[in-house]
């Protein structure tokens, strides 16, 4: 299966999930969903998120032009929050799952998506 298909299928094509993409760790873009763009400056500040999470916590996580507070960080997810809105990022072995949620989704089922997709990849080797 191609990354492209992931996205649109695995992720979007749930009804669970606005927008996505797939970053490698290296930030590398792999696929994402029409008119969602990471800049380099958002996955820099990603990244280094799963490293030490001080920063977004304090500032909040920008993702699409958009700044979401930041509700929970670790050295596998970042989940954000703005009004109705929200963000799930998830680090594999390999690459970086990002995920939003507009009004009318339920956050726990984006979240429950994103971090199936990334239980998957992450057990064959992604």
């Amino acid at each position: 299966m191609s990354w492209q298909a992931y996205v649109d299928t695995n992720l979007i094509g749930t009804g669970n999930v606005s927008q996505a993409a797939i970053y490698g760790l290296n930030g590398g873009e792999w696929a994402k969903s029409a008119g969602f763009q990471l800049q380099p400056k958002e996955i820099q500040e990603i990244t280094a998120a799963f490293s030490n999470a001080d920063s977004i916590r304090a500032n909040g996580i920008h993702v699409n032009g958009v700044k979401y507070l930041t509700l929970r960080a670790d050295e596998r997810s970042i989940y954000g929050k703005k009004n109705s809105d929200g963000v799930c990022i998830v680090k594999t072995g390999q690459a970086i799952l990002v995920g939003t949620y507009k009004e009318g989704i339920q956050p726990g089922n984006c979240t429950k998506v994103v971090e199936g997709l990334a239980d998957y990849l992450i057990s064959v080797g992604y």
